[in-house]
């Protein structure tokens, strides 16, 4: 297969539509928990800004420049992140990232439409862009939860 014709399959209509279709992407005023991720790679980095309340996130706010890849992650990620636990959100991190470099399963629901990413594992290139969303979630999630333990 040619070059032109993997990325044609990686580039899928699927992962086009979810990357244009962004949620939560509306500055939050005053955020509880911020951070910024960068994948060194490729230059995508995606600013995430939460609340949380009773140990869920409560409010969810996304800046994304990434690739087309990385925004699709961060719109799976988007569309279920409210209500979430910190540890609901690292076991998607982890099946994500287990999905991508060591054949595992999809990761479960509620983030079972990253499976859309699964052609994506031979591209080890833009690993580090698809997990931004998540990394970015839990260091912001974690930040939250410093702050208000201050």
């Amino acid at each position: 297969m040619s070059d032109t014709t993997d990325l044609i399959k990686l580039y899928s209509k699927r992962i086009l539509a979810l990357a244009a279709a962004i949620p939560h992407t509306d500055p939050l005023v005053a955020p509880m928990g911020m951070a910024k991720k960068r994948s060194p790679l490729c230059g995508s980095n995606i600013q995430v800004a939460l609340d949380v309340k009773d140990g869920v996130i409560s409010a969810f706010s996304q800046d994304v420049k990434a690739c087309a890849l990385g925004q699709a992650s961060a719109s799976v990620v988007g569309a279920n992140i409210i209500g979430r636990t910190r540890d609901e959100i690292e076991t998607g991190r982890d099946q994500l990232f287990e999905m991508l470099t060591q054949n595992g399963p999809v990761p479960d629901a509620p983030f079972a439409d990253l499976i859309v990413l699964e052609s994506a594992k031979d591209y080890r290139n833009r690993h580090a862009s698809i997990m931004l969303a998540f990394d970015a979630t839990l260091a912001a999630f974690d930040d939250a939860i410093q702050s208000e333990s201050a």
